[in-house]
């Protein structure tokens, strides 16, 4: 049996709050290969950026812990790279400078200024970026943004990229031109990746394992599904894959009936409001 190169182990957390606090996530127990991409999806609130966060170092559980090949994770590193929805670049620094940053930070005392050039150029051109390097982020587009913070983390050979829904503030067309990139990036580098989404369909096209989040208070995993589809995927020809919109289906059907589960705890009075909202 292989053994797991990210492992999350009873992964339990708790909020500070009145009457024992507010519980976000309970026994969470996953195991993610090397080499694997692995989705989070599930309703708002259920705790699946949570659960990023923690591997990511940024917070620490309550009880339980994370491992990334084999070592403990109690804090930021750059064995763990972050890839969130805004881009989170300096806007006083270039393209080439904001990927330059990380690199000089983590190799500065192991490579050469003439090497972290060829990899900082290296990074940015396998996103596409290379006609864009002295440009700051206010003269390039959100996706053009995107594209130089999923270089930056590439840049920092990450042993895991953690991608906190990277495509949410993109339009449709620059959506699935970056979801493609990914993909194929992924498939070059053979990169481990954990991404938090909230579209089924990114989901089934990007990952090898779904994992379905149950809603909260106190949300854990409900299902893990495997999306045994060949690599390289098509999503053009997807669209009429029997495999793909099973993988689809059986997402949609847990998460609509997560939902209805809550609209049958809601208040009474919920139902007019959403008359009110048709009308």
């Amino acid at each position: 049996m292989t053994h797991a190169y990210l492992s999350l182990s009873r992964v339990d957390m708790t909020f500070p709050g009145p009457n024992g606090g507010n519980p976000v996530l309970k026994h969470i127990d996953l195991d993610v290969k090397r080499g694997e991409f692995v989705s989070l999806i599930g309703h708002s609130g259920c705790g699946k950026s949570t659960v990023l966060n923690i591997v990511a170092g940024l917070l620490k559980a309550s009880s339980g812990g994370v491992l990334v090949d084999n070592r403990e994770v109690n804090a930021p590193g750059p064995d763990r790279a972050v890839v969130f929805q805004n881009h989170s670049l300096l806007p006083w620094l270039t393209v080439y400078q904001n990927v330059q940053i990380a690199v000089d930070k983590i190799f500065k005392g192991t490579r050469s200024a003439a090497e972290r050039r060829d990899w900082i150029l290296h990074n940015l051109a396998m996103v596409n970026m290379s006609h864009a390097l002295d440009r700051l982020p206010s003269q390039i587009s959100g996706g053009m943004k995107q594209r130089v913070g999923i270089a930056r983390a590439l840049a920092m050979e990450p042993k895991v990229l953690l991608l906190d829904e990277p495509f949410g503030a993109l339009d449709a067309l620059t959506r699935a031109h970056l979801q493609d990139e990914v993909i194929r990036i992924q498939s070059e580098l053979g990169n481990t990746v954990m991404m938090i989404t909230h579209d089924v369909d990114e989901a089934v096209l990007m990952s090898d394992r779904v994992v379905m989040m149950t809603n909260g208070p106190a949300a854990t995993i409900g299902q893990v599904m495997d999306v045994p589809l060949a690599r390289p995927r098509n999503r053009i020809a997807l669209a009429e894959d029997k495999v793909y919109n099973h993988c689809r289906q059986e997402i949609l059907s847990f998460l609509y009936e997560k939902q209805r589960k809550v609209e049958a705890i809601a208040p009474r009075s919920a139902p007019a409001r959403r008359e009110r909202a048709v009308a």
